[in-house]
């Protein structure tokens, strides 16, 4: 499943100066160390303070190893939210005031019902140029590089592999904390334990046992408004998904071990969004895991993938912010600077052309490719128009998309949408209300076909609920509504060719897409 990429061999030192940009030449610094020192105000002392003292030492990796951190630490930071409701008022919601996530789900509708459904809404951001200090900086470069050089399983790691998933001392939006000397000590004598000292993998798998002792997921941490730091990690052992990867990534960063955290913004086949780790090999194959979960080899992702991205924490200049863009807002994720795309290291992955029936705005010129996700169309990837046409590079394969536009800080749909298969072909999904026929559905999502005693295949409805019928024409157009009595719903004259959505009358908009072939639902 997840391919390796070809190297070039060069010494660690050479590498190392290609890399890493040069602290020397007529300027003191690189342009982007001088911009992040320029822009860090009185926190300026702190980042100079690391800089001069690997000058003043001679250690010319360290320093490089410097100019890169602090060369890219544009935009990280410390991230706070807020709940708030439709007004924009903030709601407190403290998630571990409830025993378990249905109370808080209970509480939560309660308070949606009277105020309005609830939104995260950043609060603010504590950038680590502007924080940061010297002491911290140090002592992530000087253990990182340890790491590099001790660890039997370390030393075989590329300097290009080490500075994108060792040296970085952050995993997400965390508040900045020591981690790498406790993690160091906790870990010191590891191989000792190990069959292979020389096995990454061994290693990793190792240290996630022990971390999976003691940290767990908890689905409470969805509605805990910030990333948690390390302490208090310590004090709840619990977490969501981002929790339980940044904890992975300070326990294995610590130790040389090259991991880092993958992500889909939305799953193609089910509602919601997930992240992972994954751990980069000498050979730079790469092995996904859950951190306090499950171990390299043994951890299968659950859903269908569109699009996987990794965080990265240099900025990455191939990125949609980096582009010339006729419009100032792009959806959410996608201003993002620092991850790249690697779906091809999950997924056998196409290049996808959709040419636009409409004319594009003159406004425009970047489309985008959305999955159905939680009830809505949401951007997955861009691609920019030439000539009333786009190309979606490493889409995933298998997967219903509908091309869309950015207008009016929404995404609007601007096209039909279409399958992709597996063979990398398109089926366009247009429904024919001229060619309508009866149907009997059996599920409003995916279902282990069943067959009841009686012989007829199973439904899977709650008798006296109302569901409702959809097809795609632009937006959503309703079939009208079924009340559910035993066996299927039954739904005539409904337009042959298109995709459909199936929602219960009380639901939360998970219900799965679906086409019909020989009258069967067929998700997406």
């Amino acid at each position: 499943m997840c391919g390796s990429r070809p190297r070039v061999l060069l010494t660690p030192v050479i590498l190392l100066a290609v890399l890493f940009l040069s602290c020397s030449g007529d300027s003191p610094y690189p342009a982007d160390v001088q911009s992040v020192l320029d822009a860090a105000g009185d926190n300026r002392a702190q980042l100079e303070q690391v800089l001069e003292k690997y000058s003043e030492e001679g250690d010319s990796l360290k320093l490089q190893a410097a100019c890169f951190l602090i060369g890219n630490m544009e935009g990280h930071g410390y991230a706070t939210y807020d709940f708030v409701d439709s007004s924009e008022n903030v709601v407190i919601v403290n998630a571990l005031d409830y025993p378990d996530y249905d109370s808080l789900l209970a509480a939560v509708k309660a308070i949606e019902t009277e105020r309005g459904e609830l939104d995260y809404k950043r609060h603010d951001l504590l950038y680590d140029s502007d924080t940061i200090t010297a002491d911290f900086l140090l002592e992530q470069i000087d253990y990182a590089f340890r790491a590099w050089r001790e660890k039997p399983w370390a030393k075989t790691l590329s300097p290009e592999d080490f500075r994108n998933y060792v040296l970085p001392y952050r995993g997400s939006n965390e508040p900045l904390e020591p981690w790498r000397e406790m993690f160091w000590k906790k870990y010191l004598d590891l191989e000792n334990d190990m069959t292979d000292p020389s096995d990454p993998i061994e290693a990793a798998a190792l240290i996630n046992n022990d971390i999976r002792s003691w940290f767990g997921f908890d689905p409470r941490f969805y509605f805990h408004p910030t990333d948690q730091g390390l302490t208090e990690m310590l004090d709840t052992r619990l977490g969501r998904c981002e929790d339980m990867t940044n904890i992975t990534i300070y326990a294995m960063r610590a130790n040389g071990l090259a991991v880092t955290s993958d992500f889909t913004p939305y799953w193609a086949d089910a509602g919601n969004n997930h992240a992972w780790n994954a751990i980069v090999r000498p050979d730079g194959s790469v092995t996904p895991f859950m951190g306090a979960e499950a171990n390299p080899g043994e951890y299968q992702l659950a859903n269908k993938l569109a699009k996987v991205y990794r965080k990265t924490f240099a900025k990455q200049k191939d990125n949609l912010a980096f582009q010339e863009n006729k419009q100032e807002e792009v959806p959410g994720w996608l201003a993002g600077k620092s991850y790249i795309d690697v779906t091809a290291d999950y997924v056998d992955v196409c290049d996808v052309t959709v040419a636009f029936e409409q004319t594009i705005p003159d406004s425009v010129n970047i489309a985008y490719l959305c999955v159905f996700n939680s009830g809505e169309w949401k951007a997955i990837h861009w691609g920019r128009i030439s000539d009333n046409s786009a190309v979606f590079t490493d889409m995933g394969a298998d997967i219903a998309y509908l091309p869309a536009l950015y207008l009016n800080k929404e995404i609007v749909p601007f096209g039909t949408p279409f399958i992709l298969s597996s063979e990398c072909d398109i089926s366009h999904l247009q429904a024919d209300t001229t060619a309508r026929a009866g149907v009997n559905l059996l599920a409003t999502t995916h279902r282990v076909q069943a067959i009841s005693t009686d012989g007829v295949s199973k439904a899977h409805f709650e008798t006296g609920k109302d569901y409702e019928l959809f097809y795609w024409e632009g937006d959503w157009k309703t079939l009208g509504k079924t009340t559910a009595r035993k066996g299927p719903l039954s739904y005539p004259e409904v337009p042959q060719n298109g995709l459909y959505w199936l929602v219960a009358g009380d639901s939360d908009r998970e219900e799965r897409i679906f086409t019909l072939t020989d009258g069967k639902q067929t998700w997406w």
